[in-house]
């Protein structure tokens, strides 16, 4: 037998990982039922019990762009903190996003803290893993899909544009930011207004305000 195959099905037989055939790499699954969780662990209700969560692949989130009508999608770059990724999942997932998109590298994956600041959405709302931000931006281009950047840098105020369409909004880490590339390759950059003396938001916090800022206009404009 193959190693590969074999790797695999040792794998699959112990629950640990689910392979993709059609993204050709090994993606984790996550379950963590009630009786592995900490004493110390806050209490949830919509995060009691769950299936097991696979993270998706590129050719997933092609498909879900095929399968949308008007997609919305959620792109986190450089999001280290668990509780970060957790948070913008529950958000997303109460926006109505179709999948969150997340780098292979520089970022936090899938794990148990993630699970439970999501309360519940991290088995259901699709979370992706891709190589290059670029490559996939691209895509989104060639289906008609505006890339929003976010940036407190850009002239443009979210509340001044038109976000009913399909879309695609990009956040980033409390520190870096999206990346100089990642802005340049979006249709367009836009920042939230701060009014006080603070000069950014937790990016969990602006995911929120930014997701909702385009549900409020599609359901504005009757999508």
């Amino acid at each position: 037998m193959h190693f590969v195959s074999l790797v695999v099905i040792c794998f699959q037989k112990y629950k640990i990982y689910d392979y993709d055939y059609r993204n050709f790499f090994i993606n984790p699954i996550y379950q963590m039922s009630r009786q592995k969780r900490s004493k110390n662990t806050r209490k949830h209700k919509h995060a009691e019990n769950y299936d097991p969560i696979v993270v998706l692949g590129e050719n997933d989130l092609y498909q879900i762009l095929d399968d949308t009508e008007n997609p919305f999608i959620l792109f986190l770059e450089g999001v280290q903190d668990p509780r970060n990724l957790g948070a913008c999942l529950r958000s997303a997932d109460a926006a109505g996003v179709n999948a969150v998109v997340i780098p292979r590298k520089g970022s936090v994956a899938m794990t148990e803290v993630v699970i439970q600041a999501a309360c519940g959405a991290a088995g259901r709302i699709p979370l992706i893993q891709v190589l290059n931000f670029g490559i996939v931006i691209k895509q989104l281009y060639k289906r008609g899909i505006t890339t929003v950047g976010t940036s407190d840098k850009s002239e443009q105020c979210i509340y001044d544009e038109n976000l009913t369409g399909p879309i695609a909004i990009f956040l980033g880490s409390e520190g870096a930011g999206v990346r100089k590339l990642t802005l340049e390759n979006c249709d367009l950059n836009v920042f939230l207004p701060m009014e006080g003396h603070v000069d950014c938001l937790n990016v969990s916090v602006a995911a929120g305000i930014c997701l909702f800022e385009i549900v409020r206009q599609r359901r504005a404009g009757g999508d």
